[in-house]
């Protein structure tokens, strides 16, 4: 199926805005000036740690802890991470070191 250039306008137009909006709206909703509400500022202190801890879980949920190599390039890359981390306080360092080293160990090491 082929689109016409009015369809592919709108769809261009749809998602250009609506990523102004969401990028907008949390601006709109609770300027500067304004203090914001408490849910907001509890939001702001659980969900860094939450969301580490759901990337953790998902990057882990596949991994065969039975067979060979029992989840030996996760777990060292996993202490790579905090070991940069609790090092440098980088988090991009800390990232970028962790996937660097998985890459490695998986391409070059545990082939």
């Amino acid at each position: 199926m082929r689109l016409t250039p009015f369809e592919t306008l709108g769809i261009i137009l749809a998602v250009a805005a609506g990523t102004q909006i969401t990028r907008w709206l949390p601006f709109w909703l609770f300027p500067e000036n304004k203090q914001p509400p408490a849910w907001v500022t509890d939001l702001g202190k659980v969900l860094p740690a939450a969301t580490m801890g759901l990337l953790v879980v998902y990057c882990l949920k596949d991994v065969a802890w039975s067979a060979a190599p029992h989840g030996a390039p996760e777990l060292l890359a996993i202490f790579a991470v905090a070991a940069l981390h609790r090092w440098k306080g980088n988090v991009l360092l800390s990232i970028a070191g962790g996937t660097a080293l998985y890459m490695a160990l998986v391409q070059c090491v545990f082939v």
